[in-house]
């Protein structure tokens, strides 16, 4: 399917990670029908994509390694899947589960990125996986609470959930003064992209027809890929830039580098 740019490109910086969801207000029918068909049609990757599973899941984070974030309440949940035989799977799966968070937004849902910290032995019970496949992320989806309960506002001050660097320690290449429109656009919706304890390791290298994403970090992975993060962080570079009117395609890289979105003539 086609990037919905015109709906996606708002849910950008409308997207909020929330972990407590009401249980008595319960998805429509014809809610969870339409991001249900988002998860089956977008997956512009093989190796990626995504499962809508309507359970509860209490024991998806139950116990100690729920503990990080405690999400409670939740009456369904988004599994994202990839095929470890690509070399890229985990930027592809970060792009495809960004498109699906998105979508929900829209959908006037509340979700949660959540990859180091959930029980994959449970998930894999409920869908069917591979022995190819890994689950590499899930979300929660539902109707957040009204408030935040003290345990959010916590993991919002530990992760700095609402700080974002500055594009001046994040691009490299050509001066801004003399960045094309689409170009700005698209780095400060990257600059809006979610990961992991909001540790940010996306760099970009800008030319005047493209943007590069590289790992700019070291240190820990917290469990999770930076280029799972960087994959996220592409979505939003190309759902800003297409709003723009700028289409292009990826060419992805190995290491230390990740991919490069280089528009059409």
């Amino acid at each position: 399917m086609d990037i919905p740019f015109s709906t996606w490109h708002p849910a950008i910086k409308k997207r909020r990670s929330r972990r407590r969801f009401d249980p008595n207000l319960p998805i429509t029918p014809e809610t969870l029908a339409a991001l249900d068909k988002v998860c089956n049609q977008f997956a512009p990757f093989p190796s990626a994509r995504s499962r809508l599973v309507i359970e509860s899941t209490e024991s998806v984070f139950k116990g100690i390694i729920g503990s990080y974030g405690k999400v409670k309440g939740a009456p369904a949940f988004i599994a994202f899947i990839g095929n470890m035989d690509d070399p890229f799977v985990q930027e592809r799966v970060g792009y495809t589960g960004e498109g699906i968070i998105l979508e929900a937004t829209a959908l006037g849902l509340n979700t949660c990125w959540v990859a180091g910290f959930f029980r994959p032995e449970i998930v894999t019970s409920l869908i069917e996986v591979s022995n190819k496949e890994r689950i590499l992320a899930v979300t929660p989806v539902g109707y957040a609470r009204e408030s935040e309960s003290w345990e959010e506002k916590l993991m919002t001050r530990f992760g700095r959930s609402h700080n974002r660097l500055p594009l001046s320690k994040l691009v490299r290449g050509l001066p801004k003064e003399q960045w094309p429109n689409w170009i700005n656009v698209s780095l400060e919706a990257a600059r809006l992209a979610p990961s992991a304890v909001n540790r940010q390791p996306w760099g970009f290298n800008v030319q005047d027809d493209s943007i590069t994403v590289f790992v700019r970090t070291s240190g820990p992975e917290f469990n999770v890929s930076k280029r799972l993060d960087c994959g996220i962080a592409m979505l939003h570079v190309e759902v800003a830039a297409v709003n723009s009117g700028c289409k292009g395609e990826w060419e992805f890289f190995p290491s230390p580098q990740v991919a490069k979105f280089k528009i059409r003539p």
